[in-house]
C-alpha cells in the first residue's frame, strides 16, 4: 500500500478529492498471535450475492434480483477471512414480511399496507423460527440452505452472527415453523385489556388499527393483491416504537407491533414475578438458533427491552455455547454499564459517542481533542464497545451526506479499529467505496443502501465479479482501498498491542505544545515490547507536524530516556522517523493521513 496523494480526479465511483491509483500493491499485513479482537463484516444477506444491476425503484424480486444463501460461497468467505474478518453478521436471515408471492409454498401473502418496500424490513419479523424464503434457491429447503451456510462459514474459519429482534414483530406475525408444542405469540393473550403481564402484546381495546393516510405501499403507481389502504386489526395493537395509538403516523414503526415483557409502559411498573410468558418464548427462540450453531446475536433495539430480561436469558443461552456473543444496539450512554454488568452483553454499539464524533471530525465540525474524553468516559468498559463507521442504518462514508469520498474516512477508520481492544465492524461495500446512491423505492436517495427493496449494490458487485469474489472488476483505486481495509483490519485483529494492549492519549500534550493543530490525533497502544503510535490527520491540505512522547508516555512504554529509537509505519510502510533526545520527531503529512508507527 502506498501513501495517499489527493487531487481532483474524475471518477464515476468516488466523489470529491480522490487518490490516484498506484501500480504496486504490497501484500496484506499479517502478524500472528494466539487470539485477537473481533472484526465483524456486516452484510445485508439479500443484497450481498445479487448479480443483477437493473435497480428499478420498487422492482420485483425477478426484476431487480436477490442474493441467496448459496451465493455466499467458499470464495466469498475465503476473501473475507483474508480481509481480516473474524465474524460475519448475516443481516435479515429471519423470515420477515415481504411483498413477493410465496403462496405456492404455503406462505400466506403479507398485507402490502403494513410492509415497507417490496422486500420488506428485515426487522419486521413474521416467524422467529424460520428464514427468509427470498434467500433460498429451494424455498422448501430454506432452513437447510442456511444451515449449510453456517457450515461453510465455520469451515472458512469464521463465526456467524444473526439478528435477534426482541422488541417488535410484523403486524401479521404467525409462526408456521415453530417446534411442536410451542404456542404462538399472542395465541393466549387476553385482548380485552391494554396490559397484562401474561400477554405477549399490548392492546387498545375498542379501537381498530388505521394505516397512516400518507402511506402508499409500493408507491402510488404499483399494485399488489393485498394493497387497499387498509389492514384489519381489532383491537389495535401498540406499535413497535411504543406508540399507544390506533393511528400511528408514517414516521412510526407502523409495520410492527410491540412485544410485552411484563412492563406496564403507561403505569411505569414492572411485573417480573412470575417470569412473564414473553420471556420464556423469547428464550426458547434464542436457544433454538444457538442449537443451530449460530455464534452470536446482534440484538435490535436492545434497550427497549428491560435489562432484567437480558440478565435472565443470556446466561441460559450461554449454557449451550459459553462463547456465544451478544451485541446490543443501544443509544443511551447512561445505560451502557447497566446493560453490560446486569444485562450480561458482550458488546454495545458505540454510535452516540465515537461514531458521531468521528463523523463530525471528518466533516470539519469537531476537533480531534473530542476523542480522548470519550475513552475516559468509557473507562472500564472500553473493551465492550463495538466501533463502526457504517452499518445498515447509517449513511455510507463515500456518500455526499458523509465524507463524499471514501479516502476522507481513512483516518476515522484507523481510529475506530485501533483506539481500544473493543471490536470493530465494517458494512459490505464499505471496503470498495460503495456510495449508497439511488432511490430504491421506500428508501430515498439519502446515502444509505436500502434495506427495504430488492436492489443491486454496484461497487460491491464489482468485487463480487459474478460470484468469483476476486475483485477483478474493481478499479485500481478501489483495489487500493480494499487493500487498506485489509491492512488495518488485519493489524487491528492480530497485533497484540491493538488487540490486548493499553491505551494512552498524547493528543492533548502535543496540542498544548503547539506541535500540531486541532485536526490531528495521536495516541499510543502498547503491550510489552510491542509499542505503537497511531497518528491520524483530518486536514484537507499538506501539513508539517511534530510529535512528542511526553515523559509519562516514555515511562509507560518502558523506554530508556537516554536510548535511541525509531518509529516505522506498519500501515503504509513508507515512513520511518528517528526520535530526537526529547522523544520528538517531525512528519510531513498528506491530506487525511494515517500512520501506525512501531517504536523500536
Amino acid at each position: 500500500m502506498r501513501r495517499l496523494l489527493f487531487c481532483l480526479l474524475a471518477s464515476s465511483i468516488f466523489m470529491g478529492c480522490s487518490s490516484p491509483p498506484k501500480e504496486k500493491i504490497p501484500p496484506l499485513v499479517t502478524m500472528e498471535r494466539s487470539s485477537g479482537k473481533i472484526v465483524i463484516y456486516q452484510m445485508m444477506t439479500r443484497l450481498f450475492g445479487n448479480k443483477k444491476a437493473v435497480n428499478k425503484p420498487y422492482g420485483t424480486r425477478d426484476e431487480n434480483g436477490v442474493g441467496k444463501f448459496n451465493d455466499i460461497n467458499e470464495a466469498a468467505l475465503k476473501s473475507l477471512k483474508e480481509l481480516g474478518i473474524t465474524h460475519v453478521w448475516y443481516t435479515g436471515v429471519l423470515e420477515h414480511a415481504v411483498l413477493t408471492d410465496y403462496t405456492p409454498f404455503g406462505i400466506p401473502l403479507d398485507d402490502a399496507d403494513v410492509v415497507k418496500g417490496r422486500a420488506g424490513s428485515p426487522y419486521a419479523i413474521k416467524d422467529y423460527y424460520d428464514v427468509d424464503p427470498d434467500l433460498a434457491m429451494s424455498v422448501p429447503n430454506r432452513r437447510e440452505e442456511f444451515e449449510r451456510l453456517l457450515e461453510r462459514t465455520h469451515k472458512a474459519g469464521l463465526k456467524a452472527i444473526i439478528d435477534f429482534v426482541p422488541n417488535h414483530v410484523a403486524r401479521q406475525y404467525h409462526s408456521d415453523a415453530k417446534p411442536a408444542g410451542v404456542k404462538d405469540l399472542g395465541e393466549t393473550d387476553n385482548k380485552t385489556v391494554t396490559f397484562s403481564a401474561n400477554n405477549n402484546f399490548y392492546y387498545l381495546p375498542g379501537q381498530s388499527f388505521q394505516v397512516p393516510k400518507e402511506y402508499h405501499a409500493l408507491g402510488p403507481d404499483n399494485v399488489f393483491p393485498t394493497k387497499d389502504g387498509k389492514f384489519e386489526e381489532t383491537p389495535a395493537k401498540v406499535t413497535g416504537n411504543d406508540v399507544f395509538s390506533a393511528t400511528p403516523n408514517i414516521h412510526d414503526w407502523f409495520e410492527t407491533i410491540k412485544l410485552n415483557y411484563g412492563v406496564d409502559l403507561q403505569a411505569k411498573q414492572t411485573h417480573f414475578d412470575p417470569v412473564p410468558d414473553t420471556w420464556i418464548k423469547m428464550k426458547d427462540i434464542l436457544v433454538y438458533w444457538a442449537q443451530k450453531n449460530v455464534d452470536g446475536f446482534r440484538c435490535d433495539m436492545a434497550e427497549m427491552v428491560p435489562v432484567e430480561f437480558w440478565g435472565w436469558v443470556i446466561p441460559q443461552v450461554r449454557v449451550i455455547n459459553p462463547d456465544i456473543v451478544f451485541i446490543a444496539e443501544i443509544y443511551n450512554p447512561h445505560q451502557y454499564r447497566n446493560y453490560i454488568e446486569n444485562g450480561k452483553f458482550n458488546y454495545l454499539y458505540d454510535k452516540v459517542q465515537l461514531y458521531d464524533t468521528l463523523r463530525l471530525i471528518v466533516q470539519g465540525k469537531a476537533a480531534t481533542s473530542a476523542i480522548h474524553p470519550i475513552q475516559q468516559h468509557l473507562s472500564g468498559i472500553n473493551d465492550n464497545m463495538l466501533h463502526f463507521l457504517e452499518n445498515h442504518d447509517e449513511q455510507r462514508l463515500a456518500s455526499p451526506f458523509f465524507a463524499g469520498d471514501p479516502w476522507r474516512g481513512v483516518p476515522a477508520m484507523v481510529v475506530s479499529a485501533t483506539i481500544d481492544r473493543g471490536p470493530v465492524m465494517i458494512y459490505f461495500g464499505q471496503e470498495v467505496g460503495e456510495p449508497g446512491a439511488g432511490s430504491a423505492g421506500f428508501q430515498a436517495n439519502d446515502g444509505r443502501t436500502t434495506i427495504f427493496d430488492y436492489w443491486g449494490v454496484p461497487e460491491h458487485q464489482k468485487w463480487m465479479n459474478e460470484g468469483k469474489f476476486n475483485g477483478d472488476s474493481l478499479s485500481m483505486e478501489q483495489k487500493q482501498l480494499r487493500q487498506f481495509y485489509g491492512d488495518v483490519l488485519s493489524l487491528a485483529g492480530k497485533n497484540i498491542a491493538l488487540a490486548q494492549g493499553e491505551y494512552l492519549d498524547i493528543t492533548a500534550h502535543n496540542l498544548q505544545a503547539g506541535n500540531f493543530t486541532a485536526n490531528t490525533s495521536a495516541y499510543l497502544r502498547y503491550s510489552g515490547e510491542e509499542r505503537l503510535l497511531i497518528v491520524t490527520t483530518f486536514n484537507a491540505a499538506d501539513q508539517q507536524i511534530k510529535i512528542q512522547l511526553p515523559p509519562a508516555a516514555v515511562g509507560a512504554l518502558g523506554l530508556d530516556p537516554t536510548g535511541s529509537y525509531i518509529a516505522r509505519d506498519l500501515l503504509w510502510r513508507e515512513a520511518e522517523v528517528g526520535f530526537s533526545k526529547d522523544f520528538t520527531f517531525e512528519l510531513k503529512c498528506k491530506p487525511y493521513s494515517s500512520y501506525i508507527f512501531k517504536i523500536k
